[in-house]
């Protein structure tokens, strides 16, 4: 991957066309499993012209259907496949299928490789492919890059405790990171560098010494923020032992170059 670098005066962002511009909304922010008002991890990226569902955690597609007709959709990106990323992809694939939100073409889904298998074993079928006509399952890897649109996305693989993925997202000189689920690693700062918008996870209270470090602390994030030299860091997926207004606070405190704040379900936002 090879990070964009800063914008300088002599080297401006482009001014967005109409309809290009780089926005998120939050669908969800929950973590480990939904509450009410407060859907698991998910995000509506738009730019470009395109749309993308990042994250489908339950509750999710509910959400997304305040935001947009589902069959809108240019693509899903998945992080990882944990329940609380991906679980809502069997209502969609209901919904995309039998509930009259069919999109004109299968939807293209970048995920670990092994999602068609775990969608197939749930549904109680032995091989993925009866999900062609609805889902278009596409493998991600680290460093895998597509356009979607005018959106750029690049995805790196991150440190959890099954395959997990970060994602780069950028448009008319914007730049968007997004943590998923991740310990603190070098491939997260290179992820974020230069970012304006960090959409960073701080799901842990504190790190216990004799542990295998898979998720932040709300110091986790800050830092790494801090390290990579972003514009913003937007806290998110705050774990039960937390609140989310103590995390952002906390972050806050460490990242001090920028400005710190709250991933709030329903809010929109332009990069």
């Amino acid at each position: 991957m090879h990070p964009a670098a800063p914008a300088t005066d002599a080297d401006p962002d482009p001014v967005p066309a109409p309809g290009s511009a780089l926005t998120l909304t939050v669908l969800g922010t929950a973590s480990p499993h939904p509450r009410p008002g407060r859907p698991c991890s998910g995000y509506l990226l738009r730019g470009g012209g395109a749309e993308v569902w990042v994250d489908a955690g339950p509750g999710t597609f509910a959400a997304l259907q305040r935001h947009t007709d589902p069959a809108r959709l240019d693509a899903v990106w998945i992080s990882h496949l944990h329940v609380d990323h991906c679980a809502d992809l069997l209502s969609a694939m209901y919904g995309l299928a039998y509930g009259g939100l069919t999109p004109a073409a299968p939807l293209p889904v970048y995920a670990p490789p092994e999602l068609g298998h775990r969608l197939a074993g749930f549904l109680g079928q032995r091989d993925p492919g009866f999900l062609s006509g609805v889902l278009a399952l596409r493998p991600l890897y680290d460093g895998h890059e597509t356009r979607v649109g005018g959106l750029r996305l690049t995805t790196r693989a991150v440190v959890h405790d099954t395959e997990a993925y970060g994602l780069r997202a950028e448009c008319a000189g914007r730049v968007l990171a997004y943590s998923g689920d991740s310990g603190p690693c070098p491939a997260l700062v290179e992820l974020a560098h230069g970012a304006d918008l960090f959409l960073c996870e701080a799901d842990l209270d504190r790190h216990h010494e004799s542990e295998h470090r898979v998720h932040l602390t709300p110091e986790d994030a800050g830092a790494v923020a801090e390290e990579a030299g972003v514009r913003e860091l937007l806290v998110t997926h705050v774990g039960p032992t937390l609140t989310p207004e103590a995390a952002t606070g906390r972050a806050a405190a460490v990242f001090g170059a920028g400005r710190t704040s709250t991933a709030r379900e329903g809010e929109t936002r332009t990069v």
